[in-house]
């Protein structure tokens, strides 16, 4: 999908609410603007989580990340850079940057901003998308499917049609050298 013209988007309003929510991969998440609505240049998702709804590491290929923290802690790890970032906190990932996340607070809150960069529209929110299933509440799934507990290869497949690319264990200890690994439990640091 490639980007398309201004004169053909329209206004709208849209909030976190069950008709724009997903549950994905034990998270909740709020679809607030779709590539498809901004005519393939950006997407903003409210993400709430738990510590081990965190996906493995990986890069984005077609498009830049913003997380602005709303509540809790959450700990990024980009290339050499450890960056924690707390509610009112803003956190930016290039594209092209390997990176991985732990959540640090017993719950998180986070808007989510991925903007397109060149001509390739935004992948990220169909991934999640195509990796979620409607949510039935505004509360965090109780028992969820997470990235721990999934066959690797539907999210590898999906994460590539979509501009996402997940790191080998190899890549991983090569490109985020401060990354502790995926999948170690940690205990809460958050304050």
């Amino acid at each position: 999908m490639e980007q398309v013209q201004s004169a053909s988007l329209k206004a709208y309003k849209r909030t976190s609410a069950i008709d724009s929510a997903m549950f994905y991969m034990g998270s909740l998440m709020s679809f607030l603007a779709k590539g498809e609505d901004t005519g393939g240049r950006f997407a903003l998702m409210e993400y709430q989580a738990k510590p081990g709804n965190e996906p493995p590491p990986h890069v984005h290929d077609w498009e830049h990340e913003l997380y602005y923290v709303l509540e809790g802690e959450i700990e990024f790890y980009c290339e050499d850079k450890v960056l924690v970032a707390h509610a009112g906190e803003t956190i930016f990932l290039p594209q092209g940057k390997p990176h991985a996340f732990y959540i640090r607070s017993p719950h998180l809150r986070t808007l989510i901003l991925v903007q397109a960069v060149g001509e390739q529209a935004v992948g990220l929110d169909r991934y999640f998308i195509e990796m979620a299933e409607p949510a039935t509440s505004m509360s965090l799934p109780t028992e969820a499917v997470t990235y721990m507990t999934d066959d690797p290869s539907h999210a590898i497949r999906l994460g590539a049609a979509n501009g996402v690319r997940f790191l080998s264990s190899e890549e991983t200890a090569e490109l985020l050298p401060h990354y502790p690994g995926f999948g170690i439990l940690r205990k809460n640091r958050s304050h």
